[in-house]
């Protein structure tokens, strides 16, 4: 037996992670310590040094120790998620030109706006979104209900909703967000790992130099925006400012009416400021 093993992590849970042996796509759920699950998030590929590996009903289980995580999401394999066109999005009819008091242009002082400004129309796109089991028109949904529960302080029974949303569909980009958004007072390290990996996810659908935009309005693109913006706030929170100043530009290009709030906290990420939530 190989003493090693990658799995790609499909669920994380209290003693035990789902996950699919990488390469051979086998079902094996894999039993370590609870400090060492902790590390991992769904959507990583795990190296594992295997201890024991051994069968019991229809289940595979293999225990050991964990040498590396990463993200890496080629390796997932997963079909991108579509994208549909409309109408161009254009600047000039959301920023509207204003007058002073002799009724001359004012230019526009924001550095990053007035590159959008200047960059003119651009083609406006909505990401597809996918949520397993939100078939019911009149429920809440599987994302709303691991709110809930988080809510009234039950976040462990939201986790384990939200990771079998993950389980049954690595594209479940909300869910992705929403636990960041669990880690992220807490465990902002951890946070970051949920938020990229929604992120990543969800970048396969974007071609390279992608020059259009993906408004807030258009709902479904809100997942994907959700996991920039956990991501960046994490950055900003672990001080990695470069990287975060980099995000939130970026952000800003793909929704310029900053739904999110970012225009108001770049600069202080730009400045080096420590991360606050009073921004």
């Amino acid at each position: 037996m190989n003493n090693q093993l990658e799995l790609k992590v499909l669920a994380v849970r209290d003693g035990a992670a789902s996950c699919r042996v990488l390469g051979t796509g086998e079902k094996i759920i894999l039993i370590m310590s609870s400090y060492q699950l902790f590390k991992i998030v769904p959507g990583e590929v795990a190296t594992i040094e295997v201890k024991r590996q051994w069968e019991f009903g229809s289940n595979m289980y293999v225990s050991g120790n964990l040498i590396d995580h990463r993200i890496d999401i080629p390796a997932l394999d997963l079909v991108p998620l579509k994208l549909e066109q409309f109408d161009y999005w254009d600047p000039r009819e959301v920023f509207e030109e204003e007058r002073d008091e002799n009724d001359e242009i004012v230019e526009e002082e924001d550095e990053y706006y007035k590159a959008i400004i200047k960059a003119d129309r651009r083609p406006s796109y909505e990401m597809e979104q996918v949520v397993p089991g939100d078939t019911d028109l009149d429920a809440d949904g599987p994302i709303l209900d691991a709110i809930y529960y988080k809510d009234i302080g039950e976040i462990g029974m939201g986790e384990d909703i939200l990771m079998d949303e993950i389980y049954e569909e690595f594209r479940c980009l909300d869910a992705h967000a929403h636990l960041g958004n669990f880690s992220f007072d807490r465990w902002p390290k951890k946070a970051l790992l949920h938020y990229e990996v929604g992120m990543r996810i969800g970048e396969l659908s974007l071609p390279k130099k992608f020059s259009g935009v993906l408004l807030w309005g258009h709902i479904d693109n809100r997942p994907f925006l959700r996991c920039m913006h956990g991501y960046g706030l994490c950055l900003w929170k672990l001080e990695r400012f470069k990287e975060a100043e980099k995000i939130f530009e970026r952000m800003l290009w793909l929704n310029p009416t900053d739904n999110q709030g970012v225009r108001f906290i770049i600069y202080p990420v730009r400045d080096k400021k420590p991360w606050s939530d009073e921004y």
